[in-house]
């Protein structure tokens, strides 16, 4: 299959082409072709968008339902808000549970599932601090042990889904496990952290790359005492992830500011989705001010304000917009931070391919390379999706 678009917007340009795929890969971009194609002319050809902070999305959550099954309706609904590929994220929960979390993995990856790519694994927990917890379970936020993560580790049967994990720093236990993560080829993120400035300026050279949902979830920044907030503006050779471009859990303002210091190289657009419709337990957001029930086949949902409604979990039309797609964050983003396709490139592909190590096949369109494409018109609206070479569209 052949597209043309005046738009492929290329690591370090834009081309005006054609972007031929075969099985799968990127076989060849030309100037010029002689043949059939479709014709995207005056849209925008960008790379796949890799979300690496996802729990779940609409009608699959791994977090909640920790099954293959799960990972499966991800995977199918995830391209339909531009997505193609992702890192499966689990919660602090208990270490069985966890591990139910790593067999749904290694199940969905052996499956090989048609859309978007599940692509590993993000442990967001179990080592967090619980004064920082957010909406983890208090309970299962633990020190980080080595002992511990070896047996998270080992219980992988394909070692490569082991990607990703946030971690609180300051707690005792901590360098021991950044080191075996280094060592494993798993990159690792400060987060749920109310570690000081010195702390991580002490301990980043055991592997941390970045932060995870920056300003949310982290010691704040005082001019005396620059915290986890004030490192993740400080160091730039550390990434800022962050979460779904509400307004809510981070001002867009303060978006701002960081994209003013970090750049686009330094930072990662994520939605930290949770699919919230998924919920097996009473599940309180308090950002939104409203409860999760489960009732039978049905989600109750129950507004502080006493208003309250019914849905069901896997009507995906129903539930899709129970929070901020993908695609509408960075359309979010986009009206409130004056950036231009490169660095919408960088945040959303190019930068989280090369954090979790999946630059290889991922994250820019070169030849040789997934064939993972998402497409959108001027106005950041989706136009279609490619994951590994199939057209996916709503």
């Amino acid at each position: 299959m052949v597209l043309y678009s005046k738009h492929i917007i290329l690591e370090n340009q834009e081309f005006d082409g054609f972007l031929e795929m075969e099985h799968g890969k990127i076989k060849a971009l030309h100037k010029d072709y002689i043949g059939q194609y479709e014709d995207f002319s005056d849209f925008v050809i960008l790379p796949g968008f890799i979300d690496i902070h996802i729990h779940g999305w609409a009608t699959g959550s791994f977090w909640f339902e920790k099954s293959a099954d799960a990972l499966k309706e991800m995977c199918r609904t995830l391209p339909y808000a531009g997505v193609t590929s992702y890192l499966a994220t689990s919660g602090a929960d208990t270490i069985s549970e966890i591990g139910r979390c790593i067999k749904a993995a290694d199940d969905a990856y052996e499956a090989d599932y048609p859309g978007a790519e599940m692509v590993g694994v993000h442990l967001e927990g179990p080592f967090i601090n619980p004064l920082y917890r957010g909406m983890q379970r208090e309970e299962c936020c633990i020190l980080p042990s080595l002992k511990v993560m070896e047996e998270i580790y080992n219980s992988f049967r394909n070692k490569e889904l082991c990607r990703y994990m946030t971690i609180a720093v300051e707690q005792e236990g901590a360098r021991e496990v950044l080191e075996f993560c280094k060592e494993k080829g798993i990159q690792t993120s400060v987060g749920h952290s109310g570690a000081t400035f010195s702390q991580i300026k002490e301990i980043k050279d055991a592997g941390l790359g970045g932060f995870t949902h920056t300003f949310s979830g982290m010691r704040g920044f005082h001019h005396r005492e620059l915290g986890v907030a004030g490192a993740a503006l400080y160091f730039d050779d550390m990434m800022c992830e962050f979460a779904k471009q509400t307004g809510m859990t981070v001002s867009h303002e303060a978006f701002d500011i960081a994209f003013r210091i970090k750049g686009s190289k330094r930072m990662i657009m994520t939605t930290d989705c949770s699919g919230l419709a998924q919920t097996r337990t009473e599940f309180d957001h308090y950002v939104r001010k409203m409860k999760f029930i489960k009732e039978g086949d049905k989600v109750r949902i129950s507004h502080y304000d006493g208003r309250e409604e019914w849905m069901d979990p896997k009507d995906y039309q129903a539930v899709r917009e129970l929070e901020l797609s993908y695609i509408g964050s960075i359309q979010n983003m986009a009206r409130h931070t004056s950036v231009d396709w490169f660095d919408i490139m960088r945040m959303t592909s190019l930068n989280p391919a090369r954090y979790i190590h999946a630059d290889d096949r991922k994250g820019s369109i070169e030849p040789g390379k997934d064939a993972d494409l998402t497409i959108v018109d001027s106005d950041l609206n989706l136009v279609s999706v490619f994951c590994r070479g199939k057209e996916i569209r709503e």
